[in-house]
């Protein structure tokens, strides 16, 4: 949900550089009456699905934004709707703001925030108060408002061990869990990431299709973090993230797979997922919504039932893949359509991609 869109901050590996949305006044296009009324209309909505605002600014970087990150969170609290809420922020959360998510969730609609914090500095994070981002972790759990640490990008900057102990030693004693994710690298990035990463300059590497690049330092040093943090949940995977959160099963066909095993995650939540019975699903469910999205040519199906999975002819919007996919707790695959610009992930089948580096200032 994107209803101001444009951020004042210059974070050197952000995707919305090449869309002129960095070092921008942020630019409201729809109110938050408006952007209510917009969200209920929506084929995409559905009662599970987890709304993220904002994520074409930050919500709390200017005071304009948090007026309208208010009146929204009032607004969503009045129209009946409980959908789970998530906000992704770098800048300090003010007591208004904190106000406005605390009548949201009185209101039933759990609101999550993502504290993005991963130990770069101000030369990669222009415009970044760390030491106010690093603040908000005690100041949210002290309102009781589930903190997610949102541990991105990991890339050579942040990538020695000293100061991934300093943001997780930090992190792990606020945070109901960490989601680690390594650079993302989206179709027509790659000339802006190798500022960041000179390595990303080889042309063989396959970085678009890779769910993240990874360096080959914090990639094996994952490995080892349960031992120092065994009561912190660390995840590569969002959705699993926002399942123990929220104290759902897995509904990403994640648990029991590889990437289930690369998440260091609860004993009960992994019961949670193990002993989940999911929604039946046919054929013509799939197809239907499909149509119910607006596709405007449904192509030719294959369902398979065991595996849960539904095997589309024709090429797809990686939006109505996933909305799909997220709808019936399936896997969707299907050819990405041409000029589609978002990044590729583990829920399309991604995988991540392992990089010997060199370390670079951060």
């Amino acid at each position: 949900m994107n209803p101001v869109q444009g951020c004042p901050k210059d974070c050197g590996y952000c995707y919305l550089k090449d869309r002129g949305q960095t070092l921008a006044k942020p630019v409201e296009l729809a109110s938050p009456e408006r952007t209510v009324a917009l969200l209920k209309a929506s084929p995409y909505l559905h009662e599970r699905a987890v709304l993220a605002l904002y994520t074409c600014t930050d919500a709390l970087a200017t005071p304009r934004n948090r007026t309208h990150l208010i009146g929204l969170l009032d607004h969503l609290a009045a129209s009946g709707l409980h959908n789970p809420v998530c906000l992704i922020t770098k800048c300090s959360v003010t007591d208004d703001v904190i106000a406005a998510i605390l009548r949201a969730r009185q209101a039933g609609i759990p609101v999550i925030v993502y504290l993005s914090y991963s130990g770069l500095g101000p030369d990669t994070e222009r415009g970044i108060d760390h030491a106010a981002l690093r603040a908000n972790f005690p100041r949210l759990h002290a309102h009781g408002i589930p903190v997610i640490h949102y541990w991105r990008p990991l890339m050579p900057a942040n990538s020695a061990p000293e100061t991934i102990t300093h943001v997780l030693d930090w992190a792990a004693r606020y945070a109901a869990c960490s989601v680690a994710v390594g650079l993302k690298v989206k179709p027509g990035a790659r000339d802006q990431l190798t500022a960041l990463w000179p390595e990303l300059a080889d042309d063989t590497l396959p970085l678009e299709a890779a769910d993240a690049v990874w360096p080959r330092e914090t990639w094996e040093l994952l490995e080892t973090l349960p031992s120092r943090y065994p009561d912190h949940p660390i995840y590569q995977t969002n959705s699993c993230a926002l399942t123990h959160v929220l104290g759902r099963p897995d509904s990403h066909l994640v648990h029991g797979t590889s990437t289930c095993t690369d998440n260091h995650c609860p004993g009960d939540q992994r019961h949670l997922c193990a002993a989940a019975s999911p929604p039946p699903v046919t054929h013509d469910d799939i197809q239907q919504h499909l149509v119910w999205l607006g596709v405007p040519t449904v192509h030719p199906i294959h369902w398979e039932s065991e595996r849960r999975t539904a095997t589309v002819e024709g090429a797809l919007a990686l939006r109505d893949c996933n909305n799909s996919a997220q709808r019936f707790g399936i896997g969707v695959q299907a050819p990405r359509q041409t000029g589609d610009t978002y990044w590729s992930g583990r829920f399309g089948g991604s995988q991540p991609l392992v990089l010997d580096t060199r370390h670079t200032s951060g």
